[in-house]
């Protein structure tokens, strides 16, 4: 893995291209950087002598310097690269574009780029990038037309554009931030380099980042799983409808992955997912602030009903809870608060409430040892001072460790106050909603940094019978398999029903009286995936019935689809449903994230009702009993309308073995058992189909 954190302790930093040409962007940078950068700013451009006043050097040999910003056409920054490479300088931010976003001469570019870099052991940012912040040494390395102010938050994009429009609404709200980065086209240095780098930072509080994709996802979720334990990290990753994924992809040629992977992957890694760029820096202020709750309970302090009852409704769809006071909270309560105003949670100071009257409420419940959290809720009122409200929020910050946030719902007049607690670490808002949702994040945080982690199970397992049954694609026209593949379950410790294909009437028969009683009948052909739609499976077929039914399927099938090939009919003893839930256990490997399980409601009713969970492999015991609870069906396995529960333990070990099985064997793209049937006495994969890469066995 590359390393960023030369990219921010330059202080000889040479710019490729530099002009004093109003309006290009080699001014820009330039005037950006002579503004405040504590260190040497060394021009670069053989055809003129002087920029703003400094003498250029004719080529970046010439400036021993330690960071390189690159602003030449295109077609010239590879020679760039190449000199630098020579020189000895290892740290380059490409600002130019015309690279992999910009059609196949820049793909080449791009990867001639790449090639550069390996060869001369280059950190680069972008290229296509905006360029870099570090707030700590004055650095700013970009175009753009406001600089950030200092703070502990560390920010990538993957949109420029983006980065401008942030530090400007960031500014005016006096949100700081270390290290700022526009990632470009990450043609080297990516969001795991940054991660990892900000993770080590002692100067970064939290780490956040907007990207559109996440090549190095298994990588990626490594990186940040370690710096989490120490280090929040908060993502907002656009693309998540089909819609968004394919501008996404376009825009910067991001690979777009599946939203369920990204899902899984940030859930694995720790990362926090932000739905808006709002609620990125609605959580980063908050996990910048203060530490997290030491309880789910949150307290609320307001001056007016309604807002308290939005914090309320807001609580409750959070995993935060309503902390029920104890009685010596409320009986102090009563001691600093009129005989007319609520001692309960949430606590109404009412409307002729002065600053002193809400510090003292707020000092009280912060005492309660339920509290974890706690939410202060003003409106203006003639009689409330709000620049007085925030000194007094700030002195109860100081007397504890329970963090906070406030909702100042007013306009103008709340802007010094606003301004008073923010300097003070503490988060401000006008919704009750946003400071609830970041509470709960900040909670989230906490489960994150204390998790235990576990090794996932390794079981005793038949690894060559797998990989025998697996080759049988070898000699196929196509890579699936189905029911012939039975076996690679078995060799797992997967249960199946004791079945066989057979490929005449008469070996049906036979196989059928072996069985004993009644069984079920399938057709076997890769190219008929869909076998209940078609007629091709009956169930409760009685000895006397078999041949007939071999033919009937037989017939079925090639009336359906005359070229599909059959290789026979699978006779397999009949599970008996009456007490069972059919479940899917499932893989589909992600090209970012790779195996991605899948669990749920199964049979004919998977496309259906959807009701799926996904998680990435290896999974722990944990993780594969949390994908039983995540399920909106989870209360049929639980035993729904008197049925008996079924045996959950079978599934979370089905579970676990097939994690193991495409972990071991990274040829099998995609796996479906369905339906697995989970009863009171055990589970029974009864179906399989999968497909598998015989590249790579």
């Amino acid at each position: 893995m590359a390393s960023a954190s030369g990219m921010f302790d330059a202080e000889r930093v040479a710019v490729v291209g530099a002009t004093d040409r109003e309006g290009s962007i080699g001014a820009a940078i330039l005037r950006n950087l002579l503004a405040d950068f504590d260190g040497d700013v060394l021009p670069v451009n053989p055809n003129v002598e002087r920029v703003f006043g400094r003498p250029c050097h004719d080529g970046i040999e010439e400036t021993d310097a330690d960071l390189a910003i690159v602003v030449v056409p295109a077609e010239v920054v590879l020679e760039v690269v190449e000199d630098a490479g020579k020189a000895g300088l290892e740290n380059l931010v490409i600002i130019t574009a015309g690279f992999g976003e910009s059609g196949d001469d820049g793909t080449t570019r791009e990867a001639e780029l790449k090639a550069l870099a390996e060869k001369y052991d280059l950190d680069i940012v972008g290229p296509n990038s905006l360029g870099i912040i570090s707030t700590s040494s004055g650095l700013n390395a970009t175009f753009a037309p406001r600089n950030a102010i200092s703070g502990r938050m560390s920010f990538m994009s993957q949109s420029g554009a983006l980065v401008t429009a942030i530090l400007e609404w960031a500014g005016d709200r006096n949100l700081g931030f270390k290290d700022v980065v526009s990632l470009g086209n990450k043609a080297v240095l990516d969001e795991v380099d940054f991660v990892e780098t900000w993770g080590d930072d002692p100067d970064t509080d939290v780490v956040l980042g907007y990207l559109e994709g996440i090549e190095s996802g298994t990588e990626f979720v490594e990186t940040a799983r370690a710096v989490t334990r120490q280090t929040p990290v908060v993502v907002l990753k656009s693309g998540r409808t089909e819609a968004g994924a394919r501008a996404a992809s376009s825009h910067t040629g991001a690979i777009a992955g599946s939203e369920a992977a990204y899902k899984a992957g940030l859930e694995k890694a720790g990362v926090l997912r932000a739905q808006s760029t709002e609620e990125l820096f609605d959580f980063g202020t908050m996990l910048a602030g203060g530490p997290p709750p030491e309880t789910d309970g949150v307290a609320v302090v307001t001056n007016a009903g309604g807002p308290g009852v939005l914090a309320t409704d807001s609580v409750g769809d959070s995993e935060l809870t309503l902390t029920a006071f104890d009685d010596e909270t409320k009986r102090r309560l009563r001691g600093v608060l009129p005989s007319t105003a609520s001692v309960h949670n949430p606590v109404d100071v009412l409307g002729d409430a002065s600053a002193d009257r809400f510090g003292d409420a707020l000092e009280v419940v912060l005492s309660d040892p339920e509290v974890g959290s706690a939410i202060v809720i003003a409106c203006p009122s003639a009689v409330l001072s709000f620049d007085r409200l925030a000194g007094a929020i700030v002195e109860c910050r100081a007397e504890t460790n329970v963090p906070f946030a406030v909702c100042l719902m007013g306009g103008s007049s709340i802007d010094a106050a606003a301004e008073t607690l923010s300097s003070a670490g503490i988060p401000t808002y006008f919704d009750p909603a946003r400071a609830v949702r970041s509470l709960d994040a900040l909670r989230s945080y906490r489960s994150i940094r204390d998790r235990v982690d576990h090794p996932p199970a390794t079981f005793d397992v038949d690894r060559e019978a797998a990989r025998a049954i697996l080759e049988r694609v070898e000699s196929k026209r196509d890579n699936r398999l189905g029911v012939e593949a039975m076996g690679l379950l078995d060799a797992y410790g997967i249960p199946t029903p004791v079945g066989e294909i057979v490929d005449s009437p008469a070996e049906a028969t036979a196989a059928a009286e072996r069985i004993g009683g009644d069984v079920v009948m399938k057709i076997v052909s890769p190219d008929i995936l869909h076998k209940t739609d078609i007629g091709g499976v009956e169930v409760g077929v009685s000895l006397d019935e078999v041949a007939d039914t071999y033919e009937t399927l037989v017939s079925r099938a090639y009336n359906y689809q005359p070229d599909a090939r059959l290789f026979g009919v699978q006779v397999q003893e009949l599970v008996d449903l009456a007490d069972g839930v059919e479940t899917i256990v499932g893989m589909n490997r992600d090209p970012q994230f790779g195996p991605l399980l899948l669990f749920g409601l199964g049979g004919v009713f998977v496309e259906i009702f959807d009701d799926t969970t996904v998680r990435l492999a290896p999974v722990t015991e944990r993780e594969a009993r949390d994908m039983l609870n995540d399920v909106d069906s989870a209360p049929l396995l639980r035993g729904a309308r008197g049925s008996p529960p079924v045996d959950e333990a079978g599934i979370v070990e089905t579970i676990q073995r097939l994690s193991q099985l495409v972990t071991d064997f990274p040829a099998i793209v995609e796996l479906d058992i369905n339906p697995l049937v989970a009863t009171p006495d055990g589970v029974v994969a009864v179906d399989i189909r999968l497909t598998v890469d015989p590249e790579i066995l």
